[in-house]
């Protein structure tokens, strides 16, 4: 059976499993997103900000998610904290009779796409480990161009910096105490653009990487190195067990040392290190390629778990004791149809899809986000931890201008949803991108995914997009809270 004829069927298994339940799940929360950072604007800004938030009361919007950047409250020093631009913040946002959903950003603002400001994440955590043998080459992600990212932490290095995520939360925990009551929900960053995945095609690696190309993997530092050589040798005992299994990729070429065992490597970063990798199709057809891949999504969905774990800790007891815990992963629908050149392969570099199973469109397995999906419901009846996905806006096969990106958008929101209900999940959704809540289609999308899926809830970016009188964003997502949240069933024929 061909890829296409597998992702035909799982669409029309969708259209009696997935897209048509009894009725539509409820609109449980309708927020909008604050602007990056106010203090970047115009003159002006904060009071266009405030016009924004009595219109978005108005239209029945429940809460304003904000960005708090680890880089603007405590850039001066470790440890030293500045709350003054969220006090203001909050302050605004109560005025206007709104909640808020503070977001632990501890990646940097700037460098993505619609992104209009340069918050970089505090400079001092580069060197903070130097004393310790950790230079700050070994706290960035390398990609297989030899290129460094600087915009979040390697996850490589969770042990050291996660304790400081911890700190920076409970700094934030004992600052806001006060203001639980209005505190919906607390999100955490998870990684580039605040979203569980890696930096793939992120501004380091260049249009070389990014969307809409298969992306770049981001294994290439000494700890990443050094993490996929200890996960293969724990798995087969030793390097007689792993050139036995990797017999179909080594041939008669078997590894003679363990410090072989690496990422996908041509030795050539200026075309990328895996281009071969991916061309013969090894994440498919070998074990080795099944096992890195497997190593690489696994390493994402620990860290994962290991930031959940350290905001369950921080926010488990106290004020927000009963306050959920959210986490978001990116919408990567790009090079997902059969007629693309190399299928799920941007998926896989951004670490979401696992390489442990043999069709990656199998309802069974999540459509291979299992993985992640099993891990956000390990914590069902532990802690109250919501599932954000975006891309709600947005079709199957889209171009990019007058080239095809063989994106399956809309399949992909819904098999997320599949596997998130599967799975025990309380899942919510955004927009990709701002100019999707402008048009009439977009919302036609987002709603479609409301009525015929189990989204229960709507993160709009943002305030703007959909607080501007003459706006079709306004019309529409004032009239989608007035009706999904009184019954978001579809409409009758």
């Amino acid at each position: 059976m061909t890829v296409r004829t597998r992702l035909a069927v799982a669409i029309l298994a969708g259209f009696i499993i997935v897209h048509m339940p009894a009725r539509g799940a409820l609109l449980a929360t309708a927020n909008v997103m604050a602007p990056l950072d106010l203090d970047a604007g115009p003159p002006g800004t904060w009071d266009v900000f405030n016009a924004q938030l009595r219109i978005a009361k108005s239209m029945g919007v429940d809460a304003v998610a904000v960005d708090v950047w680890w880089g603007k409250v405590e850039g001066a020093g470790d440890n030293q904290f500045d709350w003054s631009y969220y006090d203001r913040i909050v302050k605004a946002i109560e005025v206007a009779g709104l909640h808020w959903v503070p977001v632990m950003s501890f990646h940097q603002c700037g460098g993505n796409v619609g992104d209009n400001c340069n918050i970089p994440i505090p400079a001092w955590i580069w060197n903070r480990y130097k004393d310790q043998g950790v230079p700050r080459e070994a706290l960035q992600y390398q990609s297989e161009h030899d290129n460094a990212s600087r915009e979040v932490v390697s996850l490589w290095e969770d042990n050291l910096v996660v304790p400081q995520y911890q700190e920076f939360m409970s700094a934030f925990r004992s600052h806001f105490a006060a203001k639980s009551g209005i505190t919906n929900e607390i999100d955490l960053g998870m990684g580039p653009a605040g979203e569980l995945r890696y930096p793939s095609y992120n501004a380091h690696d260049g249009a070389v990487c990014g969307y809409p190309t298969r992306g770049c993997f981001q294994a290439y530092s000494g700890p990443a190195r050094a993490a996929f050589r200890a996960y293969v040798l724990n798995k087969y005992g030793s390097l007689d067990g792993v050139n036995a299994a990797w017999k179909d990729s080594l041939g008669n070429t078997p590894l003679t040392d363990v410090v072989q065992i690496g990422p996908p490597d041509d030795q050539n970063p200026a075309h990328g290190r895996a281009t071969g990798f991916i061309s013969r199709k090894d994440e498919f057809q070998t074990q080795y390629g099944r096992d890195f891949i497997e190593w690489y999504n696994r390493s994402l969905v620990d860290h994962g778990s290991r930031v959940l774990d350290a905001a369950i800790a921080t926010f488990g007891a106290g004020a927000f004791k009963d306050t959920p815990i959210g986490l978001k992963m990116a919408g990567v629908h790009w090079q997902m149809s059969d007629a693309a050149p190399y299928p799920r392969a941007a998926e896989m570099a951004a670490g979401l899809v696992q390489g442990s199973i043999d069709d990656l469109n199998d309802k069974a397995h999540g459509f291979g986000y299992q993985n992640i999906l099993k891990m956000i419901a390990s914590y069902n009846g532990r802690a109250k931890v919501v599932f954000h996905f975006t891309c709600l806006e947005k079709d199957d096969m889209e171009k990019e201008g007058d080239t095809p990106v063989y994106s399956l958008a809309k399949t992909l929101v819904f098999w997320v949803a599949q596997g998130a209900h599967d799975q025990g999940i309380a899942i919510k959704g955004e927009n990709a991108l701002e100019g999707g809540v402008t048009g009439d289609h977009g919302w036609d999308n987002i709603r479609n995914a409301f009525h015929y899926s189990w989204y229960n809830g709507l993160t709009v970016l943002r305030i703007g997009a959909v607080t501007t009188d003459s706006d079709t964003g306004q019309r529409r997502y004032r009239d989608f809270i007035k009706v999904c949240k009184v019954n978001c069933s579809p409409p009758a024929n």
